[in-house]
């Protein structure tokens, strides 16, 4: 391989690596802000997120995205609705489905957290040209997608 491409490749994996670190720190700031465990704001972020995008989740689904037994996740959204924060669900026609969404209440606190990044967040996209940002969105996706087949291998070193 060219040596530019393993150069933009580490670039661009610490770039991304950086930000993670950097949301993750946020989040643990939200966290406190929230007076919550960050194991239990991370899974109420993933929540939030998922009803955002109109998928809201299943417990399964969450305890696979935030890497929790079935057993800990259980005890963990036993948490979040006792303190108001979610609220499970039937709302499939398959009653035995369970929906996570996020109660007003969170959502509005999430809201006055997460805004002022927002606000910032779109002054800068706003300076790249619209095709750049696409190009970018696929990138990640593709790069998600190479993770997940490398993931999905049972030997990782294959």
């Amino acid at each position: 391989m060219p040596g530019s491409v393993v150069t933009q490749r580490e670039q661009l994996l610490e770039g991304l690596r950086a930000y993670g670190v950097q949301y993750k720190e946020f989040s643990h700031r939200f966290a406190a802000w929230l007076g919550l465990h960050s194991t239990d704001a991370v899974a109420l972020l993933e929540i939030l997120a998922a009803e955002e995008r109109d998928t809201p989740l299943s417990p399964a689904r969450l305890s696979g995205r935030i890497s929790l037994s079935p057993a800990a996740t259980t005890a963990l959204l036993n948490r979040l609705e006792e303190a108001g924060h979610i609220v499970r669900s039937r709302e499939n026609t398959d009653r035995r489905v369970v929906t996570l969404r996020g109660s007003p209440h969170i959502q509005e606190r999430a809201d006055a957290f997460f805004t002022p990044l927002a606000e910032r967040l779109d002054t800068l996209l706003a300076e790249y040209p619209p095709e750049l940002l696409n190009q970018f969105e696929t990138l990640l996706s593709d790069l998600r997608d190479a993770m997940d087949i490398q993931l999905a291998q049972r030997d990782p070193h294959s």
